[in-house]
């Protein structure tokens, strides 16, 4: 008789995956660490994710299926851009400080395999920004920003959000902090990143 997968075991794997990935990177983690924390042996792990790239790739799949709804949310809403900004940059590191694997991961697999976010396009909803552009021309031309592209924009504060993250031992040798004082200074962006974004743009 055929064997059937649990979900339970599945969810059990991709768990243990999460905590392997977060502490060892994707190079340094091994399938049979990853076996050992879910509680099953190499077979029975192999028998549910043929490779470690297909397991860390479900991993991610899980981490953005529950990330992008909550930041397309954000941009599609009817809140101002001041308020998206700040919307946008609170539950983004609320949700990498529980992830942190995440940026890192997204970059070296995309710079490895650019056609990975074809996968994902498959199995999850990327960010849609048309009504975030459309909003910051409007707001432009009510004269509540300055001149600037919501393509630009969205960059921004892509960039100064996910940074920090991608730089963790280089920022933390910079500051001098340790894991926690990494941490405290990451809750501190929400308000630093928002506040000085949304300081360059507005009309004074």
């Amino acid at each position: 008789m055929a064997k059937t997968k649990d979900n339970t075991t599945e969810d059990q794997i991709l768990d243990a995956a999460k905590n392997i990935f977060q502490s060892k990177g994707m190079d340094g983690a091994r399938m049979q660490e990853i076996a050992d924390e879910a509680g099953i042996n190499k077979a029975m792990l192999h028998y549910y994710y043929k490779s470690k790239q297909l397991l860390f790739e479900a991993v991610f799949k899980n981490a953005f299926s529950l990330l992008a709804p909550q930041l397309n949310k954000i941009l599609n809403d009817n809140s101002s851009i001041e308020d998206k900004v700040k919307s946008f940059t609170s539950n983004y590191i609320s949700f990498i400080i529980k992830h942190p694997y995440l940026p890192n991961f997204i970059i070296q697999e995309l710079n490895r395999n650019p056609d990975f976010i074809i996968k994902i396009q498959e199995n999850s909803t990327l960010l849609n920004i048309e009504k975030f552009k459309a909003q910051v021309e409007l707001e432009v031309s009510q004269g509540v920003l300055k001149p600037t592209k919501g393509d630009q924009l969205f960059i921004n504060i892509l960039a100064l959000n996910i940074f920090p993250f991608v730089a963790k031992p280089l920022i933390k040798a910079f500051t001098k902090e340790d894991d926690k004082g990494f941490k405290e200074l990451m809750e501190q962006r929400k308000t630093e990143v928002s506040e000085f974004i949304f300081n360059s743009i507005k009309q004074h």
